[in-house]
């Protein structure tokens, strides 16, 4: 992948089902090759969130619930509105494991929906599935996609952190530099400044004009650790204007951020990004 394009690709996770990413049957998971029994009065109608996933919850669980920041051992099927599957980990006969903040959004959401031993049917549509572009050679453009999703066991992440404080004569208005970029210091420092060339490490939110959150380190409880010049260049140029313990907010316009392609299915096309970030480290 190309970082100067990419702003955290490894970290949003276009992905939900990479073959590579399989592993080997643990003493925990069941060499499964069809899925197990649903529960006889499991619901025959589908239950609609906010971001437009459908699920229904096909066998009940009291075991824990997996949290954004947990990775997760699953069986699965999946398959187009045609009845045409496209992907299975029972015909592999072993599982997937994943964290759940680094698949498509439409499975991070409903894996949060079950608890270990559960099993949940999923019916995404493209906006939080694969997008506008599909998956070539498997998923579409515009798929909606359908699972089920048996989760075998979990192993439990980080644990979310809060932005530290910011100064209290912090500006409230920004400064526009000449690439277009908006930023205003919320802490100063008197640190280390990153070059264009520097490693820097990081803790940061990332949001859309609309408010919704498309990434968040702190939600991981895991500092970013990425070369400045494979960045965005609205990120490369305003990690230059803090010292290692300062803090900013960034508009980055889609001239400096993804441009008028976006980063299907999370950033839009021409969107204005918007960003809290802290500098932890620069090397």
């Amino acid at each position: 992948m190309n970082y100067r394009t990419i702003l955290f690709a490894s970290l949003f996770g276009m992905l939900a089902l990479n073959p590579e990413s399989v592993s080997m049957l643990s003493a925990a998971e069941k060499n499964a090759r069809e899925p197990g029994p649903t529960d006889g009065d499991a619901p025959k109608d589908f239950t609609t969130t906010k971001s437009g996933l459908k699920y229904r919850i096909l066998r009940k669980s009291d075991g824990e619930k997996p949290l954004r920041n947990d990775k997760v051992f699953v069986n699965y099927k999946g398959w187009l509105d045609d009845g045409e599957e496209f992907d299975s980990s029972y015909k592999k006969g072993r599982t997937i494991d994943f964290k759940v903040n680094q698949v498509i959004p439409g499975w991070t959401e409903g894996m949060q929906l079950i608890g270990v031993g559960g099993m949940i049917e999923l019916e995404i549509p493209s906006k939080i599935g694969y997008g506008k572009d599909g998956f070539p050679g498997a998923v579409p453009p515009d798929a909606t996609l359908h699972f089920i999703v048996e989760l075998v066991e979990l192993k439990r992440g980080p644990k979310p952190v809060e932005p530290g404080k910011a100064d209290a004569d912090a500006p409230e208005e920004f400064t526009t530099t000449k690439s277009g970029l908006k930023y205003r210091i919320r802490r100063n420092s008197d640190g280390k400044k990153p070059s264009a060339t520097s490693v820097v490490s990081a803790h940061y939110k990332g949001w859309l004009d609309d408010g919704s959150v498309f990434d968040a380190s702190y939600d991981r409880g895991e500092v970013l650790t990425m070369p400045l010049n494979r960045l965005i260049r609205g990120w490369a140029e305003g990690m230059q204007l803090i010292g290692k313990g300062g803090m900013i907010e960034m508009e980055v316009p889609p001239e400096i951020g993804y441009g008028k392609d976006g980063f299907p299915p999370v950033i839009p096309p021409n969107a204005t990004l918007h960003f809290l970030v802290e500098l932890i480290d620069v090397k």
